[in-house]
């Protein structure tokens, strides 16, 4: 016998998109989101109709072409890796989400843009609901961010919030950080989906209204993700990650979204005792230091826009092991072990039973293809011990025939190795590995070991 279907209306509704249920879950199984299920006759933020009103005056639609942006330009925030990664400056009016993983700095890279902002004669409002204002201040003193115009509060309610607004009238106004503030607004407690998505709607509404830059601090979880409802993210103007591994000092910034510019710039930032400070030419940070050894070698890695050279070095250890080593930091594992392949077949470099070590120097992770030619010519000169002479570079992709891919921005690549001194660079000209590393070895490459395998 069939099953009857229910005649009586769904008590329960999603209010992000609209999905209904019989009975309450967690998570809508529809778009997947935590705690947007609600009893349908609770408000869902879906209008079913509405009325047409008049526009003023000042708010009536005009030709695009009679709009004039100079009434709104950018301003600096005083940092100068900050503002390359907004597009020159800050956009009045415009909500920015600043995330990462907790420690990674967010909070001092903010009290930093507050100070440099304050210094320039701009009123900043600084509501911290994660730590006391004390505490504040004793991370301003000992970073240099004290400054009269720089106002403090400790503030988790969004009404209170906005009444400081009210009082100081700040040029910028900064929130760290909205899954812990809360609106009586909306039911539950502060970091729920309905009680994130109120406090950041309101404060984009109050930054609209005043052409008041906010600037939005949000969590991440576990998988890197910003926390919270997905509509966050499309509510705000410029979504930023502030990204770096805490057992180095390096650190980067990442526009994910941005309205008012590029998003493919990244800014640079080493964390130090006395705060962070900015890296305007990071070359230097990613090179060895020493003589050239055997199975090192230098890659121009892009960073958004950004080209930087990057070490990479390799070491091979003969083994006795049914099961050889492949260890690697910084690099992809599935690409070593592709360029592994490569070398064995197409280059005849016995690699299969060595324990194999790559590592790139600095602490900068490469992910982009364009390091594949660097990685088998660091492992090709530790297997033959051989060093490559000073201002050699290698850039270049790998495909699993052994030929030499050309890579993106390869102009720009190769104008920042010859600004760095990079005289001799092996690339796509040299059509196969086997042809980049006989390249190699016509330029001047010293002799060899009695004993040692040639390429």
């Amino acid at each position: 016998m069939a099953a009857r279907r229910p005649t009586q209306a769904a008590p329960y509704r999603c209010t992000e998109c609209g999905w209904a249920t019989l009975k309450w879950v967690g998570r809508c199984a529809e778009c997947q989101q935590w705690g947007t299920v609600v009893e349908a006759s609770e408000p869902t933020g879906l209008t079913r109709s509405v009325t047409a009103i008049a526009p003023s005056a000042d708010r009536t639609a005009r030709p695009i072409t009679h709009l004039d942006t100079r009434e709104t330009p950018r301003r600096t925030t005083g940092v100068g890796e900050f503002d390359r990664v907004l597009g020159g400056g800050i956009v009045p009016g415009a909500a920015i989400l600043l995330s990462g993983e907790p420690g990674v700095g967010k909070s001092t890279l903010l009290l930093e843009v507050a100070a440099q902002s304050a210094r320039a004669g701009r009123r900043v409002l600084y509501a911290s609901a994660e730590e006391s204002t004390a505490q504040v201040r004793l991370r301003a003193e000992r970073t240099g961010a004290l400054h009269d115009e720089l106002y403090l509060a400790s503030e988790t309610d969004l009404a209170t919030i906005l009444g400081h607004v009210d009082d100081v009238r700040p040029d910028l106004l900064i929130v760290d950080s909205v899954q812990t503030v809360s609106s009586a607004m909306s039911e539950g407690m502060a970091g729920h989906p309905s009680q994130v998505r109120e406090v950041a709607s309101t404060l984009i509404r109050v930054a609209k209204d005043r052409s008041l830059p906010v600037v939005i601090v949000g969590h991440v979880t576990k998988d890197g993700s910003i926390a919270g409802p997905r509509i966050l993210e499309h509510l705000v103007d410029v979504v930023c990650q502030f990204e770096g591994d805490r057992q180095t000092s390096l650190r980067f910034v990442r526009a994910l979204k941005n309205r008012f510019g590029p998003t493919d710039e990244v800014g640079c930032f080493d964390m130090t005792g006395d705060g962070i400070a900015e890296v305007p030419d990071p070359s230097a940070l990613f090179l060895g230091h020493g003589a050239p050894v055997p199975g090192t070698c230098v890659t121009i890695a892009l960073e958004g826009r950004r080209a930087m050279p990057v070490e990479i070095q390799a070491l091979t250890v003969d083994t006795s092991a049914p099961n050889p080593r492949r260890v690697v930091n910084g690099v992809d594992a599935s690409r070593v072990a592709m360029v592994l392949a490569v070398l064995e077949r197409r280059a005849r470099i016995p690699v299969s039973k060595l324990d194999v070590y790559v590592s790139t120097v600095g602490g900068v992770r490469l992910v982009e293809p364009a390091a594949d030619l660097a990685i088998a010519v660091a492992v090709a000169n530790a297997v033959s011990d051989q060093s490559l002479p000073r201002g050699t570079a290698a850039i270049g992709e790998l495909t699993l025939a052994g030929e030499i891919r050309p890579v993106t921005q390869g102009a720009q690549r190769r104008a920042e190795a010859a600004r760095l001194g990079y005289k001799t660079v092996v690339d796509a000209a040299s059509q196969t590995l086997r042809g980049a590393l006989d390249d190699l070895s016509a330029r001047g490459r010293p002799a060899r070991p009695e004993g040692v395998p040639e390429f």
